[in-house]
Formats: structure tokens, sequence, C-alpha cells
């Protein structure tokens, strides 16, 4: 999505948000990293308060992917930290939107990477593997995300896509 917005794709393409194919994500997730604006095909993962399925996936090549985190919402830990992010920059994933917290948002705010959260906190999440799914619908910001579905971010919101699209 080369220089064009979130708001001249809701412009463009009307009856696909008629339709449900391009959904808007609530304007609840503030913006971190230098990547202010990143798309890419979706990848889910849904856990609660324990990011060892998100560390095995960032750990694989991003190629231009954007992980999409179902925390369910937590407040009580952070799901990814500076460290993660960088590994996640560096093998090359578009960004991530977490549904939970973040934390060492100083240093994440300097990598050159898309990352969305509800908000920040101190606490690490465990890291027993206690559970969760890859590759599963996730519900977040009044929005169902499936695997293989298309994100693009910028600083007027999210949007979520069926396909790929072109403007």
């Amino acid at each position: 999505m080369a220089l064009v917005t979130t708001a001249e794709v809701c412009d463009a393409y009307p009856q696909l948000i008629v339709s449900g194919e391009l959904r808007v994500l609530h304007p609840i997730f503030p913006i971190h990293g230098r990547r202010q604006v990143f798309s890419g095909p979706v990848v889910t993962v849904k856990v609660f308060e324990d990011n060892v399925l998100v560390r095995n996936f960032l750990e694989e090549k991003g190629n231009g992917r954007v992980l999409v985190v179902d925390g369910g919402g937590s407040m009580r830990c952070a799901i990814l930290g500076a460290n993660r992010i960088v590994q996640a920059q560096n093998n090359g994933w578009a960004g991530i939107i977490v549904n939970g917290c973040i934390r060492d948002v100083d240093e994440i705010n300097g990598c050159d990477i898309g990352v969305r959260a509800l908000a920040s906190h101190p606490m690490k999440a465990n890291k027993k593997g206690l559970g969760g799914d890859k590759h599963v619908p996730v519900n977040i910001a009044g929005t169902r995300i499936c695997d293989g579905e298309w994100i693009y971010a910028d600083t007027d919101g999210i949007l979520v896509s069926k396909t790929e699209l072109s403007v």
C-alpha cells in the first residue's frame, strides 16, 4: 500500500465495507515503533499472559507479514517487550498488533517496525507455554480477524481486508 492512506482505501472501496470484506478496527491502539505505516498478510495467535507461542512466531522469517496477537485484552502484564520486537524487526515482520500490553516502549519506538498495543505495562508475561492457539480467528477491537487476511495500518487507523487491495 505505497503512499495510499487507509482513508483513501475506505473511499475507494465503500462496497467492500458494506459487504464486510473490508473492516475498520475500533481506534483503541496507540502507535509505537518508527514504522507508522505498514501492511501485510495476517498471521494470528491467541494467548493469555504467556508469550511462548508469540516468541515462536517471531523467531520465524516474517516475510512482510503482520502478527496479530489476541492477548485477551489483559492489562496485568506485557505480552511483548523490546527484545522480541527487535527480533521481529530483524526477521522481516512488517508489524505487530497486540490486544494486550507491551513494555520497553522507549526502545520499541526506536525500532523500524509497526507496533500497536492497548497499553504499556512493566511486568513481563509468563514463559511457561501455558496454552494458546495459532492460526485461529481472533476478535479484536470489534473485528474478527483471520489468518491470511490483510492488514493496512497508518496514522488514521487499521483496516482488515479479506484480500490484498490495490488503489
